[in-house]
């Protein structure tokens, strides 16, 4: 008896047609061999009948329901998901470079060779796939392929397509593809760049099996690289800023002309990006290798503010392997932009490159050396000398014969560099390095040699590159393995019509005549008729023209169809060894695999470091010769560090003169007839090439509050003033002397260079006018000797040591920022290796006299600087009691005062130089700064002031140190 059927059995029953389990539609079971094809058919990108293209999902799809009848379902989809995922990855990767290239506006050069390079990659791994394919379908009689062995066969292309899909979405923001999107063509060319660079620093250690990673990075950043080369190299070589994406890592500031004083600083600046984390964000798409390839939700990441921080700051944008010779770059740019504004021939603007190469042929070419054989010739290229010994050590020559003919042709060796080499200069017309004559042998050659060929006793020109005729261009190869067709591709001699034989003619004409007026028997249109020999000459030669301009003018070039345009037609000034560098790169094994620090260093950084020297050589010398810079400097040192004692003299005397007066110094007209009086009647008029090129106007004190609030010293005692409001030492500081410099020199002596040269001038104006007050007041002295009371005695010594202090003063300006200084300037210069290092040493120039003449806005400056004007103030109020004594002092209420007067500048004389002596005798100052220790010795000569041990010795007429050290520490505490 039959058991009665469960619920889940009548339900097996209904739909199984009775059997115990479901039995698959048929329309589904598949055999092992469709499934590679169809596997091998979605990783060139094609859906197929069993794996399609999900739209939605944006992902490969397994057709539900297929089996076949060996495998398990499990084993099945998991063998088939590592395929499907492979494919989904070059797919997305597709979609993501034709998103970019299809965007609007296009993508700069940098992003678009990026995904120039992918492209490439993508199509070798896709030629992979149908490789294979091939292969299945040639063997599909002998063997039949499976999913486990097309899984080994095609795990290096599946890693790659993983990898490539990592690179593609790592590198190209999400945010790119935003019409709002805040990030511009240089920040996505620095972003892309240091990617690289970083991963390339990560994959450099290859590990068994990922030498492809190793390839796919390294295409990608020398690709992507290429066009910045090329921006570097027409700034570099050229002064041009070929930036019309604005890419580079620095801009022009086109309103700033070469030739005014502001170029040097503002022309180019160094470009910064301004980005905001609430804005920017890179959404990467994150595959996940699971049963179910599905797709995570897009991370929130600050793909180019996290580089260096976010909240809206100022990024540098550049490489990070171009940070450390950034500047040099800019500085070698603007320096040849100088050079060719002064009417620079074009022959010795070029006289930097390397045997005519461009840098990105350069860095292609050392690179193939340094990757593929590990041999470094970046040496070579850096002495111009060593090139042609270069190319002999790695060239010969072999004999070939052909039909009836035999010659010498030039062999490379099997290194592919050298043979890029060779043919790069042989593009550009650089035959004498590589032709045999270059190797020291006379043969008879068809390679390049000199401008033209020899063929048959006729000239044509050399088959090296030809714009102007492609078809020659791309049929090189052609051409040189069938030269026995040469003659008949030549138009020439198949361009006149073949000999007519017009005897019988002739004779049916002329029969019977006393003569004929025609000498031949025959007509040949090859030469014409008799009377137009001057028209066949003249049609002989325009055919010889244009067979020079275009040879072989019948020939159709034989385009195969996996050839790189690229590779025949380069594009402008390029040769094609960048685009056969980058196939070299994708289908060779690297013999090495150095870090990307060395490739750059020795493929790049090495070449535009030479070519910045080489500029910068070229302008110091423009500089020091031509245009006269050291003569310049000493103008300006004779003129405001009072160098040359006559030039001004005149001037001076007449200016302390009024303030002596108490008249004002108001009137620029008047200020400067004194002025040119001075300079045309000096000794030293000569410095000056003419004698308005040096001017003085009144500032009506605005240099002197401009100096207050940049932090510029301020006396701490005001000296007393009298006859005038002038008459303090302060009076002079409303003068600013301004002196022309000529162009380009206003660029190292600019406005800001001036203004410190008048800060140091007005301090030196103080010293020589305290001099000169002290001069005048000994000479009434003097007149007066006949009183030889305690009063004038002590009159006497008061003077003296004003005076003294003076002159050591003025000693020490002479010897240490006059000479001292220009000793070290002059030093700098001739060790200087570009201007910007000329404008850094000039500016430490000035900053040593500044500091030497306490005219710098700090503390410890200011503290001296305070004292010293003290003392120099109270020369002038030592004159005004001189003054007043000799003019009319005889009444005892005057001499009284006078007499006070004289205590309190003695007085405070003695305070200020116990702590002129304290702090400039102090050892960490003294060892911070050696000047002082020369100032100290010259104003505690003999020790007068400081004994050895620096304790302060009491000066006659003084109060006791003690006291005095005591108020004096209590005002500097205050």
């Amino acid at each position: 008896m039959e058991a009665p059927q469960s619920l889940i059995g009548k339900l097996y029953n209904s739909y199984s047609d009775g059997l115990h389990f479901a039995k698959p539609i048929s329309s589904i079971r598949t055999n092992e061999f469709d499934l590679v094809r169809n596997v091998l058919q979605i990783l060139q990108g094609f859906s197929s009948t069993m794996l399609y293209w999900d739209e939605s999902g944006h992902r490969f799809r397994v057709r539900s329901g297929i089996y076949v009848s060996h495998l398990s379902h499990t084993s099945l989809y998991h063998v088939l998901n590592q395929f499907t995922y492979a494919a989904t990855c070059l797919k997305m990767v597709e979609s993501r470079i034709q998103e970019v290239k299809k965007s609007v506006p296009p993508p700069p050069p940098t992003l678009r060779a990026f995904c120039c390079s992918i492209s490439t990659w993508l199509t070798w791994l896709r030629n992979g796939a149908l490789k294979e394919e091939m292969k299945v379908v040639d063997s599909c009689s002998l063997t039949t392929p499976t999913l486990l062995g097309l899984s080994s066969s095609l795990s290096s292309l599946c890693a790659g397509a993983e990898f490539l899909f990592q690179v593609v979405q790592e590198a190209i923001p999400q945010a790119y593809d935003e019409t709002d999107s805040p990030i511009s063509a240089s920040a996505i060319a620095v972003r892309i760049l240091n990617y690289l660079y970083k991963k390339l620093t990560e994959v450099c250690l290859v590990q068994g099996g990922e030498e492809d990673a190793y390839r796919m990075i390294l295409h990608a950043f020398v690709s992507t690289l290429l066009p910045y080369i090329d921006g570097l190299d027409s700034w570099l070589y050229e002064g041009i800023l070929d930036d019309p994406f604005e890419e580079m890592f620095f801009r022009a500031n086109k309103r700033i002309a070469v030739e005014e004083s502001e170029f040097w600083e503002k022309s180019y600046l160094l470009r910064s990006a301004k980005l905001d984390t609430g804005r920017v964000t890179d959404s990467l798409l994150s595959i996940k290798r699971t049963n179910d390839v599905s797709r995570k939700e897009p991370n929130d990441v600050s793909g180019l503010a996290k580089e260096k921080g976010a909240n809206g700051r100022d990024l540098d944008v550049c490489p990070l392997f171009m940070k450390e010779i950034a500047r040099d770059i800019i500085s070698a740019g603007k320096s040849l932009q100088l050079v060719q504004h002064t009417r620079m021939t074009s022959s010795e603007s070029a006289s930097g490159r390397i045997a005519g190469l461009s840098l990105s042929e350069i860095f292609c070419v050392t690179l193939s050396a340094l990757i593929g054989y590990g041999d470094h010739i970046s040496e070579y290229f850096l002495k111009e000398k060593k090139i042609v010994p270069l190319i002999k050590s790695f060239t010969g020559r072999q004999k070939v014969e052909r039909s009836n003919e035999s010659f010498q042709e030039m062999t490379c060796s099997d290194k592919e560099w050298c043979k890029f080499l060779v043919d790069t200069m042989a593009q550009k017309g650089k035959a004498n390095l590589i032709s045999c004559h270059a190797l020291g042998e006379e043969v008879d050659s068809f390679v390049v040699e000199g401008n033209k060929l020899a063929l048959d006793g006729n000239d044509i020109l050399s088959l090296g590159f030809r714009p102007e005729n492609p078809a020659i261009t791309t049929s090189q190869n052609f051409l040189h393995a069938n030269r026995d067709a040469w003659g008949p591709l030549n138009l020439s001699r198949e361009f006149y019509l073949p000999p007519l034989n017009d005897e019988g003619l002739r004779q049916a004409i002329f029969d019977g005549s006393a003569g004929s007026f025609v000498a031949t028997k025959s007509t040949d249109y090859t030469y014409g008729f008799q009377f137009g020999e001057s028209e066949r000459d003249r049609l002989k030669e325009d055919v010889t023209f244009l067979e020079e301009l275009f040879p072989f003018p019948t020939l159709l070039p034989p385009f195969q169809e996996d050839d790189h345009v690229s590779e025949v037609f380069p594009f402008q000034e390029n040769s094609t060894l960048p685009s056969r560098t980058l196939n070299w790169i994708g289908r060779v094994e690297p013999r090495n695999t150095p870090l990307p620090t060395v490739i750059l260093q020795e493929c790049l950084i090495v070449f535009i470091k030479k070519q910045a020297d080489c500029i910068g050589r070229n302008i110091l010398s423009k500089l020091l010769s031509e245009w006269r810079l050291l003569e310049e400097l000493e103008v300006l040192r004779a003129i405001y560090l009072l160098g040359s004692g006559d030039l001004l003299q005149h001037f001076l005397t007449v200016v302390f003169n009024k303030l002596d007066k108490g008249d004002s110094l108001d009137d620029d007209f008047e200020l400067n007839t004194t002025l040119q009086e001075s300079i045309r009647y000096s000794a030293d008029a000569a410095l000056l090439s003419t004698p308005d090129s040096l001017v003085v106007s009144v500032t009506r004190n605005n240099a002197t509050i401009e100096d207050d609030q940049r932090g510029m010293p301020v006396p701490t005692s005001t000296p007393r003033k009298s006859q005038g409001q002038n008459f303090g030492i302060d009076g002079l500081d409303s003068l600013m002397f301004t002196y022309k410099v000529p162009w380009p020199l206003e660029l190292i002596a600019n406005t800001e260079a001036i203004k410190k040269y008048n800060q140091v001038m007005r301090f030196l104006l103080k010293v020589r006018r305290a001099k000169f007050v002290l001069d005048k007041a000994r000479r009434w002295m003097w007149k007066d000797r006949s009183s030889a009371s305690i009063n004038r005695k002590h009159h006497w010594l008061l003077e003296q040591k004003l005076l003294h202090f003076v002159d050591a003063f003025h000693h020490y300006v002479m010897d240490r920022v006059y000479h001292s200084a220009w000793g070290e300037l002059c030093e700098g210069l001739a060790a200087a290796r570009s201007l910007d290092e000329v404008i850094e040493i000039h500016e430490a120039y000035l900053m040593s006299i500044q500091r030497q003449c306490f005219a710098v806005p700090e503390k410890l400056w200011a503290l001296i600087a305070s004292r010293i004007n003290s003392i120099l103030g109270l020369a002038l109020d030592f004159y005004s009691v001189q003054q007043t004594l000799s003019s009319g002092g005889a009444v005892s209420a005057i001499k009284a005062r006078c007499e006070m007067e004289i205590n309190r500048i003695e007085k405070q004389f003695d305070d200020c130089i116990a702590f002129l002596m304290r702090i400039l005798s102090f050892k960490l100052n003294v060892g911070q700064f050696p000047h002082l220790a020369d100032l100290v010795t010259r104003i505690n000569y003999n020790h007068f002031y400081m004994s050895h041990n620096g304790s302060l010795i009491n000066a006659p007429g003084s109060n006791a140190v003690p006291s005095k050290s005591g108020k004096l520490f209590a005002g500097q505490r205050d």
